[in-house]
């Protein structure tokens, strides 16, 4: 069969080649207050994910899947 190549694109070998190429450029930095900030802000919004906990159809499906659920349901 004809396998189709990607219009172009490069192999991903060259894509990690190409990091290297400026190499007088300065590297990124942030300030302690900033990489605060940014700690500070990405642990509020964890947080908020985990205490939403899990929607009552995926612990359906979980046991349904172990096993556990209800057998009178399809």
């Amino acid at each position: 069969m004809n396998e189709r190549k990607p219009l172009g694109r490069k192999p991903m070998e060259s894509a990690t080649t190409n990091r290297g190429k400026k190499a007088d450029a300065k590297p990124a930095k942030l300030s302690r207050e900033v990489q605060a900030r940014l700690g500070q802000q990405l642990r509020a919004m964890y947080d908020d994910v985990v205490n939403q906990g899990v929607p009552d159809r995926f612990t359906e499906l979980l046991n349904r899947i172990n096993g556990t659920g209800s057998k009178d349901r399809p």
